[in-house]
């Protein structure tokens, strides 16, 4: 009876000292996917970090929510890219988060930063509204493309910047936080051979894409975009217009065009029709995907594989 008194109360103090620790944990609150899934990979054992843009939902259009606003106000620390990417959370920041750590990742020390491609066969994107405008306007003063995250090494080098924020403000958990980095980074390697591998094939083959965003995903594996074309989402473009962008398709000699999960089937079937090439989707900030852990291996794995099955198909 006294050695099972003994490990009760053991057990109790055990889970009374964990209950603690994670009452301790710091509140987290992260701006997209991408990025809330490499922290909530480093976070895993120790907490859970809140999202804002959920869903299917872009960081260039997107509008706070009330529980958004109320998140930030509960916020210790604070990850988002920064102002090239997420231009709707600046004031909020500002209003909102007074007394957390404010981190903006496109501040990591080691990542490699490209410059908008504009000119050329690559047009500038469309806006829906004037705030989206505004996005763009931020994203373009910064003068370089803020979707970071396409290039594994720069997601490892967001991820270090991450765990070293994390241990500084939770010290009691910073061996936890350290281990969970190594574990993302070996799988980080281990997805970046696997898409070499994937990608291999195809590499020559010309694609054209809706967004523009894929120009850390090329420089990586050298797979070859040769231009964008704009096309609103919510918008079926003219007689004229239609015309322009089949001539274009043609003069490039695109394999595949690929749109992104917001495009209606109709209006891809519609801007494809009368051109050789195929179509596709990629989906760089995860919008089909569900939050978390696991979302950032599944993200680039697909673009990988959507790239793989579009312009592999037919050779």
């Amino acid at each position: 009876m006294k050695l099972a008194s003994a490990l009760l109360l053991s057990t109790t103090m055990f889970v009374g000292a964990w209950g603690t620790a994670r009452a301790d944990t710091p509140n987290v609150v992260v701006s997209v996917k991408p990025i809330h899934s490499l922290v909530a990979s480093i976070m895993q054992g120790v907490g859970e970090p809140k999202l804002i843009v959920e869903g299917a939902a872009s960081a260039h259009t997107y509008s706070m929510k009330p529980s958004n606003a109320a998140a930030l106000q509960d916020a210790d620390v604070v990850f988002w890219v920064g102002h090239g990417l997420e231009a709707f959370l600046e004031k909020p920041l500002q209003a909102l988060a007074e007394g957390a750590t404010i981190v903006a990742l496109e501040d990591a020390p080691g990542l490699t930063k490209l410059k908008f491609r504009e000119g050329g066969a690559f047009e500038p994107d469309e806006h829906a509204d004037d705030e989206d405008h505004g996005a763009q306007e931020h994203a373009h003063a910064e003068g370089y493309d803020a979707h970071l995250w396409l290039d594994p090494a720069n997601a490892k080098a967001m991820a270090a910047a991450i765990e070293k924020v994390l241990s500084a403000k939770d010290p009691a958990n910073a061996i936890t936080y350290e281990a969970n980095l190594s574990a993302l980074n070996a799988n980080i390697n281990s997805l970046d051979k696997e898409i070499t591998d994937t990608l291999a094939p195809v590499k020559d083959k010309p694609f054209i894409v809706f967004h523009d965003a894929y120009q850390y995903f090329e420089h990586r594996y050298g797979v070859r975009a040769v231009g964008s074309i704009t096309v609103s989402p919510e918008t079926m473009p003219g007689a004229e217009r239609l015309s322009q962008i089949r001539q274009k398709v043609a003069k490039l000699g695109a394999s595949c065009i690929f749109a992104e999960p917001q495009f209606e089937p109709k209006l891809i079937n519609v801007v494809m029709e009368g051109t050789p090439a195929k179509s596709g989707i990629l989906d760089p900030e995860g919008a089909t995907l569900a939050a978390g852990s696991n979302l950032y291996i599944e993200l680039m794995r697909t673009m990988a594989t959507s790239l793989r099955q579009c312009l592999g198909s037919g050779s």
